[in-house]
């Protein structure tokens, strides 16, 4: 019986340390996201000065995925790792109202960028390259995009893939992803 609970308490104590934390917003947050003005193209420069890759990662209230990944994928100590390692993350609201500067200088409320952009699902992950023109939108100058929820294995394939700039060969992410799973699922 004492070995039951023991082992009861340390399931239950295990739960809360993944536990993501919920902001005043709704939206989960991560240690490895920042907090900026939203202007896309300083948001790039900062990245780059920093040897990151730009990620934009939208999100919403109460989305089940969202909340899928903040508490199965992202705490995977590899995963947030190579996160905080290799990316400027910024976080959208898809419903809020902080404005946002997109790379061609457009200013619009996060709602109605992520109208823009045509982000219909939560959550939507752009990566970005290290140049960006300034006659671009987000949607046309992300060299990936991971509209939402996946695993352990596709989440850090896909990072993995844009870090190493994958987009730049011939291999596609299907089978970039396909090859380094057969390997990581053993």
């Amino acid at each position: 019986m004492k070995r039951l609970l023991l082992t009861l308490c340390a399931v239950i104590l295990t739960t809360n340390v993944f536990a993501a934390e919920i902001g005043d917003d709704g939206l989960h947050k991560a240690a490895w996201m920042r907090d900026t003005f939203k202007d896309l193209s300083e948001d790039l420069e900062e990245a780059n000065a920093e040897g990151k890759r730009l990620m934009v990662i939208v999100e919403q209230r109460g989305c089940i995925y969202c909340k899928r990944m903040h508490e199965e994928v992202f705490v995977i100590p590899e995963i947030s790792r190579y996160i905080e390692d290799n990316f400027f993350v910024v976080q959208i609201n898809m419903f809020g109202d902080v404005e946002v500067t997109d790379f061609d200088g457009t200013t619009l409320p996060e709602k109605d960028m992520v109208k823009r952009w045509g982000a219909l699902f939560t959550p939507n992950i752009f990566f970005f390259p290290a140049e960006v023109a300034d006659d671009l939108t987000a949607t046309q100058a992300a060299v990936a995009n991971m509209p939402g929820a996946f695993g352990r294995w596709t989440t850090l394939n896909m990072l993995t893939w844009v870090v190493e700039e994958g987009y730049k060969s011939d291999e596609p992410f299907q089978k970039y992803h396909a090859r380094k799973f057969e390997s990581q699922n053993k």
